[in-house]
């Protein structure tokens, strides 16, 4: 009996882990060294993070459906992933905006605005 409930748990765990792998998380954008890159590299990483962020939001409202699907009937453990997953992506998509701002403050401050 005790090895039939194991197989029942995992079977169990083993479709909500492919429901949560339906949502696939973006790859990490790389961002220049502000201080050293050129206008145009900086543009160019400004558009990747912005990209980025757009796939990021789908994968939160991905993240977000599937756990809307399960419903409260879902085990607490599978919640629980949901949740770190999501919060998971929130932390991620939060340092990757910091990154970028702080290489931009170092692209400003390594390239100063002419004066007029």
């Amino acid at each position: 009996m005790r090895t039939l409930t194991c197989w029942s748990v995992v079977a169990v765990a083993g479709c909500f882990a492919f429901a949560a792998a339906a949502c696939e998380n973006p790859t990490l954008v790389s961002i220049p060294e502000g201080k050293a890159s050129t206008l145009e590299q900086m543009l160019a990483a400004q558009a990747q993070v912005k990209t980025y962020q757009a796939k990021m939001n789908q994968y939160l409202a991905c993240i977000d459906a599937e756990a809307d699907t399960q419903g409260e009937k879902a085990p607490n453990e599978y919640k629980a992933l949901m949740v770190n997953r999501h919060n998971a992506a929130v932390a991620e998509m939060e340092g990757v905006a910091a990154a970028f701002n702080d290489q931009i403050k170092a692209y400003k401050a390594a390239n100063p605005a002419p004066a007029k």
